[in-house]
């Protein structure tokens, strides 16, 4: 069509039984449809709903060791990393140093090195591991694919 009034869009709106909608405020002249509003208003809400089902809302999972860790308890921790991991997912590594262990921090810091080589396959760094009171910690980030 071509530019029209605003007076004569809202007529021929009347007369087709619908509303004269405005689509994109933003253009210049305006664009506005003759459609039926309520059908108009129930797809963006529908195409809005499908997009926000898609989402995937980025959490941050703690997995806490002791600077004396058994093995076993440590290949459990870090397959549920893994698990994390694969859920895209954040993992923060937290070691926890209770009384006389704050004398050996370096433990902490050689079990979150021991932990970063073995999630090589699985995750990138994001924090390097750093001290803060009676805990060491470090994040991790899942490595995204890439569809080529």
């Amino acid at each position: 069509m071509g530019v029209v009034s605003l007076s004569d869009g809202i007529t021929r709106a009347k007369s087709a039984g619908m509303d004269l909608v405005e689509v994109s405020p933003k253009a210049s002249p305006p664009v506005c449809k003759i459609l039926d509003f309520g059908k108009y208003h129930y797809q963006k809400e529908r195409s809005l709903r499908e997009s926000r089902k898609k989402q995937h809302i980025v959490l941050t999972k703690e997995i806490k060791f002791g600077p004396l860790t058994d093995e076993h308890d440590y290949q459990f921790k870090i397959k549920n990393a893994i698990r994390f991991l694969q859920s895209k997912d954040k993992v923060r590594f937290t070691v926890r140093f209770k009384g006389r262990q704050l004398a050996n921090k370096q433990l902490g810091f050689d079990l979150l090195e021991k932990i970063k080589q073995d999630m090589v396959d699985y995750a990138k760094l994001d924090q390097a591991p750093s001290n803060e009171g009676r805990v060491v910690y470090m994040v991790m980030s899942p490595l995204t694919q890439k569809n080529s």
